[in-house]
This record gives C-alpha cells, sequence and structure tokens, in this order.
C-alpha cells in the first residue's frame, strides 16, 4: 500500500511539472539618459588599460517610476589586450518620489568586423529598498546601450520574464 502511494504521489508530481522550459520574453522597464563627463585615463594597470568616466546625471522614465539619476557616480572600463572593453558602471537613482535604487550595470564591447560598431547589450543588477521598487531587485534584466546627444548615453532595461 505504501509503495501504491509513492507511486501515485511521484505521478502526479510528474503530472503537474513543465514539459518544457518557456522562451524568454523581454519587457520594458524603463529608459534612461545618463550625462557624462570627461574620461580619465589611468593608464595600464595589470588587468589592461582602465579608463573612468564621470556620471554627471541624467534622468529616466518607465511604466510606474520616473525620476534622475544622482551624480557623483563612476562607469570604469577596462580595454583588454583582445580589443574588448569592459564596463561597469556603479550609480543611483532617485525616483520622484524619492526612494534611491542601486543600479549595477556591466557589458563587454568588442568591436565588430573591420572595426565597426556593435550593439551593445548590458546585465543589471538593482538593488531596492523593500516596497513599492522590490521587484527590480528580483528579477533579470538586460539593456541596449546607444550614443546620446553629445556627453550622454541611452539605456533601457528590459525585464526578462
Amino acid at each position: 500500500m505504501r509503495c501504491l502511494i509513492l507511486c501515485l504521489a511521484t505521478s502526479l508530481m510528474l503530472a503537474a511539472a513543465p514539459a518544457a522550459a518557456q522562451t524568454p520574453t523581454l519587457e520594458l522597464a524603463f529608459s534612461e539618459t545618463v550625462t557624462l563627463g570627461t574620461a580619465v585615463d589611468v593608464g595600464q594597470t595589470s588587468k589592461g588599460g582602465r579608463v573612468i568616466i564621470p556620471i554627471t546625471g541624467g534622468t529616466f522614465e518607465g511604466p510606474g517610476l520616473k525620476g534622475t539619476i544622482v551624480p557623483g557616480s563612476w562607469d570604469w572600463q577596462l580595454v583588454r589586450a583582445d580589443g574588448c572593453r569592459e564596463l561597469e558602471a556603479d550609480y543611483f537613482l532617485k525616483t520622484d518620489d524619492g526612494v534611491h535604487i542601486n543600479v549595477l550595470n556591466r557589458a563587454v564591447i568588442c568591436p565588430g568586423e573591420n572595426g565597426e560598431r556593435t550593439p551593445v547589450r548590458t546585465w543589471a543588477t538593482f538593488e531596492p529598498p523593500l516596497g513599492k521598487y522590490q521587484w527590480l531587485g528580483q528579477g533579470s534584466f538586460v539593456g541596449t546601450l546607444e550614443l546620446g546627444e553629445p556627453g550622454s548615453i541611452r539605456i533601457s532595461f528590459y525585464r526578462v520574464r
């Protein structure tokens, strides 16, 4: 009897399990325009050529959130021996209702064939306080990065569903 119950329970669990993983979809979280200061060439380090770019401000907006980018942070870039550039930007958003959200956005930019510019994709993590915006800390996000007006970049972040 015990074996019958165990087999029945296992069959029910298997029947309830999804047959295959779903294909991910993307949902716009928000877009931002980030203003940048003058790049500082730190020089060669043991890891490669280091450049830092000050983040001086900007704005962001998406469904259910809007605000400004807090000035005073940096975009750390590493120029690798293979010609690719690793980016790591660590900065804060301040929503219109006064909430601060930490953003850590990373990318690897490699020149395309014949040196042409290639699309830049980023991966970001967010650290919001618990509450209204905690969903940003509970998902996976990718972004598109484009040059904006001189001295700025535009990034759109998408939640992976």
